[in-house]
This record gives C-alpha cells, structure tokens and sequence, in this order.
C-alpha cells in the first residue's frame, strides 16, 4: 500500500524563500545581480541630501531668509533623479547596473511609500476643522478633473496626465511615485511628471507668499491657499516661511503646514480612486467592460501598507492628544522621534534611492516626441489648482480658526 510522503524544504529552499519574500530576489546570485545598481542609487541619495541643504539655504537666502535651522525648501528626491539622469546620459554606465537600478525602481520604492505613510495622521484634519476641509478636497478633485481633461484634449498619454494631475491635486512627487505602479507608468512618465510638479510648484513657492495679502484678507485664509495651491510639501513649508519672515506671521505657517499635511493624507484615497478611473478608461478603449477592472489593482500591497502606517499613526496620535502614551510605548517627545526616523528619514530615503534608479534608467531620447505639451498641462493645471485654492480660501477661510 502506498503512503503519501511530504517533503520537508531544504535549508537552502528555506533560505531562497526568505530571500525572494523580504528582497524579491530568489538567490544569493541573485541578491549579487542587484548590488552594483542599488548601492550607486544609494550613493547618488546620499550626495543629494547635503546637496538639497545646501541648495535649500541659498534659495532662502535668495528671499532674505536667515537658512539656519530651517529645512530646504528643495526635496532631495528631485536632486537624486537630476543627479541619476545626469550620469546615465553623460557617463558611459556598465550593464551591471541594470538589475539593480530593476531592483531600486519597484522594490525599494514600494518601501519608501509604505514608509513615507506614517508622516500622515488624520489628527491633522480634526486640526483644520470642519471648514477648512471642503478647501481641500474641492482643490484636489478640482484639479484632478480639469487637468487629466486637458490631457486628453493635446492627446497625450493617458498615463501622464494621471501622474501630473495626481502630483498637481495631491502632494507632489509622494503621490506621482504612488500613482505610478498602479498604472504601470514607465521612467520617462514619472521623471516627466516629477519634473512638472516640481518645477511649477517652485514658481508658487517663490510668488504665491509675496501675491497672497494683495488677494486675502486674514492669515487663515493665506494658510489655507499656500497649503493647497504649492505642490510639494517642502514648497509649501517654503513658501509660508517666506511669508512669516517677511510679514511676521506665525498663522501662515501653521495653517500652511496643516492644510499641506490634511492634503497628503487624501492620498490614502485618491491613488486608488485614480488608479481605478484610469484603468477604467483602459478597459473602455480596449473594448471591454469597465465592471471588469481588478479591485486588487488599485490596492496592492504597497498601498495597504501605506494606509496602515497613516492608521497606525493616526491612532498613536489620538493617545498623545488624550495625554496618554502612544501604544503604551512612546511618550509625546519619543513618538515624535520614532514616527519622523521613519517617515522622514528611512521613507524619503528610499523613496530618494528609488528616484536615483529612475534618473539612471531616464536618456534624453526618451524624451522626444512628447516635447513641451506635458509642461503647458502642468502650468496650466497649477494655474487652476492656485484660482481653485484662492477661492476656496477666500470664501471658507473666514471661518478657520488655528
């Protein structure tokens, strides 16, 4: 009579399981393949960071800013992709790199958005209150409609539009790189795309404090219209600085920052509501249904991941703010340091590796063809995204009191 036997795995099996589940890679020989590639990724992050600082303090010092003890308005994440970009078109790079650049460009920046989730906390939105909430949301969805509609009216690429109305609508490059696996946009879509956001979201940060007290009237309402009509939230920290240095009003600053804060955490619910309209749209030109779209698409792993760190740090909040002890664990001061070591320390880093890997993987001819059209979209849906912010602020941010 024969018996069922069940093998038991190997030591080595087990070793290649634990490889392939925490680093994606199913050997050693594998984990080899990616280092040439994921280490010059690492090292362009770490020379973008003192690099941003020290670009940072001489763009305060350009608006009579003293820089000291200030952070740089510049996120390292775009130095890291104009460094990487820079030495994959000036520099010969060996093949070895592939793999690794592979690596950094899926694995390490799934990372960094679960990570990057833990600086949100729904605890800002109760700070902004019930007034200052309709301002958000009508600037997001405002602008995610109008400029994925102006998209579509230049025939550019679908996945494009999506990338430059979620960095403009929501928060800058954390939102294009979350958008971007969901619809599969490839490097040339996200560099384009970051290199958007950023450069209009500059332009704001520059103008928007020295325009704002000729167009609103209290510092809630120049809070609420910094916060929602800068992209980045370096930017916005930035450009409300600016205005408190210049016009002495600490108010500016904190409702910018609030307002900036209550908007990134709509990122939890936007990257799948526009991950769904876009694939929707897909299934629709191919013929098919849109029923048929994959509720497992628009949240994949990285995401939930994302969205139980913003839980987890929602909840621990909730404890500090009933003067309690987050999770039993951290006191107010601890949890602060625990929550920014890893959101703005570990998260950005990646997320800075990450964009290293796409500049690397970016050539100047990947650009042509597409030419200056994606870059009319953006100013124009920065333009929308300001006068919606404006009016917004303008009509509601009497009523905001921080």
């Amino acid at each position: 009579m024969a018996t069922n036997s069940v093998s038991t795995p190997t030591e080595a099996q087990k070793e290649n399981w634990l490889l392939k589940a925490l680093l994606g890679v199913p050997n050693w020989k594998g984990v080899v393949s990616i280092l040439p590639g994921f280490l010059l990724s690492v090292a362009i992050m770490l020379v973008a960071i003192p690099l941003t600082d020290l670009i940072g303090k001489w763009v305060l010092s350009l608006q009579g800013i003293d820089p000291t003890g200030k952070s740089s308005p510049i996120s390292a994440v775009l130095t890291a992709i104009v460094i990487g970009i820079l030495l994959r078109n000036l520099l010969p790079l060996p093949k070895s790199i592939e793999a690794g650049i592979t690596f950094s460009t899926t694995k390490i920046l799934r990372l960094g958005i679960i990570l990057v989730g833990i600086k949100l906390s729904l605890m800002d939105v109760f700070k902004l209150g019930v007034w200052g909430i309709p301002v958000v949301v009508t600037a997001i969805f405002s602008g995610l409609f109008f400029i994925n509609w102006i998209n579509r009216k230049l025939n550019l690429p679908e996945r494009l539009g999506t990338l430059i109305a979620a960095g403009t609508g929501i928060c800058g490059v954390t939102a294009i790189v979350s958008t971007a696996p969901a619809i599969k946009a490839d490097q040339k879509e996200v560099a384009y795309a970051v290199a958007n956001v950023t450069l209009f979201g500059l332009l704001g940060m520059f103008l928007y404090p020295y325009l704002a007290p000729h167009i609103l009237h209290t510092s809630e309402q120049i809070g609420l219209f910094l916060g929602t009509a800068v992209h980045e939230t370096s930017q916005v920290v930035g450009a409300a600085l600016t205005y408190k240095e210049v016009f002495n009003d600490e108010t500016v600053l904190k409702a910018a920052t609030v307002t900036k804060l209550t908007r990134n955490l709509f990122l939890a619910i936007v990257v799948p509501l526009v991950s769904y309209l876009y694939l929707r749209r897909m299934a629709v030109q191919e013929g098919g249904q849109a029923s048929k779209v994959n509720i497992a698409k628009l949240l994949p792993s990285f995401v939930l991941g994302f969205i139980l760190m913003a839980v987890l740090r929602s909840i621990g909040d909730a404890y500090i703010a009933n003067g309690g002890v987050a999770f039993g664990i951290w006191n107010e001061e601890a949890w602060k340091q625990f929550t920014k070591a890893i959101g703005e320390t570990w998260g950005s880093r990646a997320l800075g590796t990450a964009m290293a890997a796409v500049g690397l993987a970016t050539s100047f001819s990947v650009f042509k063809g597409v030419g200056l059209k994606p870059f009319l979209v953006g100013l124009i849906g920065a333009l929308l995204v300001g006068v919606i912010g404006w009016a917004m602020a303008f009509l509601l941010g009497g009523f905001v009191k921080l």
